[in-house]
């Protein structure tokens, strides 16, 4: 969902729970898919109207039919189509005529036949936007509620009821879950086939689903991503609340295979798209298996706080093969501590494991059992808990499960569990589920999906961990010189940037460079490397070859003037030779870097899905070989730089290994994070490395830089757009309030969580009153969990401003009023909140923060902006009235006030 659209949608909560439904193309043809729908429709009563629309026939299975969806006695809610693709705009501007709220085309014959299709679906886009029609589809099975009972799709069986809302691209994936979901006794709340996503997208369905209370979990199968931001922008808010697994149907063609830099050979389209997952606390798993099993524990269970798992088990071999699993698939095997091992002594036979698996032999009874299971749980050193039972002669498993049962909620960790065997574990299997332990046939499948729990786990929060806020060493004279060199090259008719010229980009963030300078001659190399100092090294100077090395165009070490010269004479000839005279337009020096350290890249290339991506790792001429990184989307904080980092095999060396010190992680840390904002802020930056980056414990340097451009006839409208929208600096800026003090104004930052904190405390408790209608406590007002929805926001779904200024006694930075606009994604229009320190009150601030909100709601294209202000605070209402809110009052009730944005 994007709120710079200024597209006006209506509900979608008419497909999903209508009360009158037309069927247009019902028929009583056998085994059409007319048929089957309406037959679906009527022998599953869900409380709707159902119509039958066919202009041949005057009743379809015993209903009365009726020539056109116009000619329906009264409002129809949800229209399902299933007439030709030809005949399909033609219908949807009927159905739109008579105020039709939502539709359903299962009819197929649009974009995936070619242009007519695709013309087709233009057509049929431009009749549902004259007025606020939804759809799903077109090539669609359709949509089921089965807690109303509604089935409108062409499936043989309805969905059993239960807490999992199921989207798929995939009819036929569709009916195959249907199949075995009886079997395993998985319960949906909603099932959709949401077809090509020619309106209704992921995005608009996370949002729904988020908002359903029947939903527990949102399960994904996915072929294309379709609207990259919007699905990050729902997926971001709801998986905070609501786990989200998604299954991707195969690998896409890698993006950039053909591209010219390091990273645009390393980021494949797979890889962006799991990273986008992570970044939007998304769970992705590779089998339809663990699809369910994901929204199963994590429905179930707590979520592990890390990677540690203890395995009980009564035989050694499963616990082998769980230990196998959980390791090879990137967790860790907890270790048992001294404590808890003497503990498991005083009730374990002398012959037991004394490690981790916790092998408490075959004779174990349900007691053993139980007991072992309070007393591992307990060990600090453990994030999870699988128990293992083997059927064995001695082995009672429906009374084992009852134990495990007991102790359950006193672990406080997840729990899973593998009972092994056919029949005669089958009862204690259904003890585990009734009592919400997830059970397993095999220990090594519950392994796996504990490591997919605990990265889920560690993404999400690294969403919403404090993150701190770097110095802005670029600010706006950075980013303009930046600008400005690229500029001047594009103005020359150039994409690839030379060295000096891409450093100087990469200096004007902050980010360090070794001093480089250009030569044009071979006295000019000399004279700059004995000002510079021996040793020397030169490179070529070239605004058509990409990378030097291929070409003999880098010289290390040079320690003489005679070195020099012999150097550049080299370069030129192994230049002309391979590439032609042409492409030598000098040399740059530079000093010879004499620091032991780690080489890294760091990079940034496009996917056409994502737009610009991120890339850390291992650095050098062989970083194609290694492909030891990590990709990321832009912007970071500097805690999502970290967690890039942690991917790569080469973030353990960097802090410290073999006696050397470790690099300083907060500086690199911060280097990303002014990375990530030149790539944000330049949009005419194609594809830049910095390869290597040299850290080391002394610092960061880049040795070397290169960047390339979009080419000069591409529209700047059309450049790549980050897919998570960036920090909205254009909402910055100063103002004066009536006592004559300069505020700063501008969009909140996940860095504000302390700032927030401070400036709650300075809330009297009627003003707290005012702000939330009721008394909440100052802890509750400042937990981490509540703040993260406040600070940590989606600029695409909410801009919330606040107001700060410089402490005159401590110099300290402090908030002093907060103001909210937050999009309602069902339509276009927001809500606004705002709340003003005590001491400021009658400053003048709060007006100029709801001003400015007006100002963003019609520069982000919504039609009203409403809130909701008590009786008596007169203060806010006069603000209101003042700035042209109408007040609308109702008895007894808070009064509504509306400012519509449609007419100036």
């Amino acid at each position: 969902m994007n709120i710079s659209s200024s597209k006006t949608v209506g509900s979608i909560d008419a497909i999903f729970n209508p009360k009158t439904v037309a069927l247009v193309g019902a028929t009583e043809q056998p085994g059409s898919v007319g048929r089957t729908i309406l037959w679906n429709l009527i022998s599953n009563p869900f409380g709707a109207t159902i119509y039958a629309v066919n202009p041949k026939r005057r009743n379809v299975l015993g209903i009365k039919a009726y020539p056109s969806v116009g000619e329906i006695p009264e409002p129809v809610d949800l229209a399902i189509l299933v007439t030709p693709a030809p005949s399909i705009p033609g219908i949807v501007d009927e159905c739109v005529a008579a105020g039709v709220k939502g539709a359903i085309i299962i009819s197929a014959g649009f974009k995936e036949i070619g242009e007519n299709g695709v013309k087709l679906e233009a057509d049929v886009m431009a009749a549902a936007r004259k007025g606020r029609l939804r759809i799903i589809g077109p090539n669609c099975l359709g949509v089921m509620n089965p807690i109303r009972g509604m089935n409108a799709t062409f499936a043989t069986t309805i969905a059993q009821p239960g807490s999992v809302g199921f989207i798929s691209q995939s009819g036929a994936l569709c009916t195959s879950i249907l199949d075995w979901s009886e079997s395993a006794n998985v319960g949906f709340s909603s099932f959709v086939s949401i077809g090509s996503m020619l309106d209704i997208d992921w995005g608009d369905l996370i949002y729904y689903l988020g908002d359903d209370p029947n939903t527990k979990s949102i399960v994904i199968y996915m072929e294309s991503i379709g609207n990259a931001r919007s699905f990050l922008s729902a997926a971001r808010e709801v998986a905070l609340s609501k786990p989200i697994i998604v299954i991707k149907a195969g690998q896409t063609e890698a993006a950039a295979q053909a591209a010219a830099s390091h990273t645009g050979s390393l980021a494949g389209s797979d890889g962006v798209l799991s990273a986008a997952f992570r970044r939007s606390g998304v769970s992705r798993v590779f089998s339809i298996e663990n699809l369910f099993h994901m929204a199963e524990v994590l429905e179930k269970q707590p979520r592990p706080k890390g990677p540690r798992l203890a395995i009980l088990t009564n035989a050694g071999g499963p616990g082998v093969l769980a230990t196998d699993a959980v390791i090879g698939d990137g967790g860790e095997l907890a270790e048992i501590s001294e404590e808890t091992i003497a503990r498991l002594n005083e009730v374990l036979p002398a012959a037991w494991s004394h490690n981790n698996p916790i092998d408490i032999l075959g004779d174990a009874a349900p007691e053993r059992y139980a007991k072992a299971l309070e007393i591992a749980a307990q060990d600090p050193n453990s994030d999870g808990m699988l128990v293992v039972l083997t059927p064995q002669a001695m082995t009672d498993p429906t009374r084992t499960a009852e134990e495990l049962a007991k102790v359950k909620m006193a672990t406080g960790k997840p729990l899973l569990a593998s009972w092994m065997g056919g029949e005669g574990v089958e009862a204690g299997r259904d003890v585990l589920n009734r009592h919400d332990i997830p059970s397993f046939d095999y220990p090594d499948a519950a392994a796996k999906v504990f490591n997919l729990m605990w990265r889920y786990n560690y993404n999400l929060r690294g969403l919403y961990e404090t993150p701190v806020l770097p110095p802005d060493e670029a600010g706006v004279a950075g980013r303009e010189k930046a600008a400005q060199i690229i500029a001047a090259q594009r103005a020359a008719g150039h994409t690839t940037l030379p060295e000096y010229e891409s450093k100087n980009i990469l200096a004007a963030y902050g980010i360090p460079i070794v001093p480089t300078k250009v030569a044009t001659t071979k006295e000019e190399a000399v004279a700059l490397a004995e000002e510079m100092g021996y040793p020397a090294v030169i490179k070529l100077y070239s605004n058509t070859v990409t990378h030097k090395t291929d070409v003999g165009g880098v010289q290390l070490n040079l320690k003489s003037a005679k070195s020099v010269e012999s150097a550049y004479d080299a370069i030129l000839a192994s230049v002309t030779e391979r590439a032609g005279a042409e492409h030598f337009e000098g040399v740059v020096v530079q000093p010879m870097v004499q620091i032991e350290g780690y080489e890294i890249i760091i990079g940034s290339s496009i996917d056409p899905q994502f737009g610009p991506v991120l890339l850390f790792g291992s650095g050098g001429q062989l970083v194609e070989v290694f492909k030891d990184s990590a990709l990321g989307l832009p912007p970071l904080n500097t805690t999502l730089a970290r967690r890039m980092m942690e991917q790569t095999k080469i973030y353990t060396a960097l802090k410290g290994v073999r006696g050397r010190k470790p690099v300083n992680l907060r500086e690199l840390e911060a280097l990303l994070v002014r990375f990530s904002k030149l790539v944000v802020e330049q949009p005419w930056i194609k594809e830049i490395d910095i390869n290597p980056l040299l850290a080391s414990s002394e610092g960061l340097v880049a040795l070397d830089a290169r960047v390339l451009l979009h080419s000069n006839e591409t529209d700047e409208a059309d450049l790549p757009k980050p897919a998570i929208r960036p920090y909205p600096r254009e909402y910055s800026g100063n103002w004066s309030s009536k006592k004559g003090e300069t505020l700063h104004i501008r969009a909140i930052r996940p860095e504000d969580e302390p700032l927030m904190v401070a400036f709650h405390k300075t809330l009297s408790s009627d003003t707290v009153y005012y702000r939330y209608m009721g008394l909440i406590s100052l802890d509750q007002r400042v937990s981490h969990d509540r703040l993260t929805r406040l600070c940590f926001i989606d600029y695409d779904r909410q801009i919330a401003l606040v107001a700060t200024r410089k402490n005159p006694e401590s110099g300290e930075t402090e908030v002093i009023a907060v103001g909210r606009l937050v999009k309602d994604h069902r339509q276009a229009e927001g809500e606004f909140a705002l709340v003003v320190s005590d001491h400021f009150q009658g400053h003048g601030v709060g007006s100029e923060l709801l001003q400015r909100l007006v100002d963003i709601g019609k520069n982000e294209g919504l039609d009203r902006i409403t809130g909701t202000v008590l009786a008596e605070n007169r203060a806010m209402l006069h603000v209101c009235q003042k700035l042209g809110f109408v007040l609308h009052r109702e008895p007894g009730e808070p009064i509504q006030v509306v400012r519509d944005l449609t007419k100036g």
